[in-house]
């Protein structure tokens, strides 16, 4: 069967060689599946100014659907959209301004992070031409099943182990 390559970018895998893999790394599906991951993790501020330079898409303005999805070369945000862009802009901008002057700003929570992760994938996978990956495998619920841990393995008693009384101090 021989080695095969997994492209994470495009979630498949084929046989790897020379040829497989410099045509499969220079095909139109990796390329496009590698540039919507890494728009993933742009900032703020990149893609407010690449979609304040582009023209409004009339498809996705008439019907709230493009053919090109996110290859499209116009805007399929709207004012509100950029706004809400512009005030997060902002808003990391005063953030990076208090901590170069040394204000004591508690650090975000993971449930913060969560969240703004929860919207960034979302909006990607509203504008992605891509299919949608089928669901993770999981386990069902019970398994594996639980074993009872030999004596040596198991943690100590809340009052600790009792001592016999042959070892105890006298």
């Amino acid at each position: 069967m021989g080695k095969r390559y997994f492209c994470d970018y495009c979630d498949r895998s084929f046989q790897d060689n020379l040829h497989n893999r410099k045509k499969h790394l220079n095909g139109v599906q990796h390329l496009r599946a590698k540039r919507v991951w890494y728009d993933l993790f742009r900032d703020a501020a990149a893609i407010l100014q690449e979609e304040q330079t582009k023209k409004p898409c009339r498809k996705f303005l008439q019907t709230g659907q493009c053919d090109f999805g996110s290859n499209c070369r116009f805007s399929h945000m709207t004012e509100q959209d950029l706004e809400k862009l512009s005030a997060q802009v902002q808003g990391e901008k005063r953030l990076k301004e208090l901590q170069r002057e040394g204000a004591d700003i508690p650090p975000g929570t993971i449930e913060d992070w969560l969240d703004k992760r929860a919207q960034r994938l979302s909006a990607a996978q509203n504008s992605s031409a891509l299919l949608e990956k089928p669901a993770p495998f999981q386990y069902p619920l019970g398994w594996p099943p639980v074993q009872e841990l030999p004596p040596s393995l198991q943690a100590p008693p809340p009052g600790g182990w009792p001592v016999p009384p042959n070892l105890q101090w006298g």
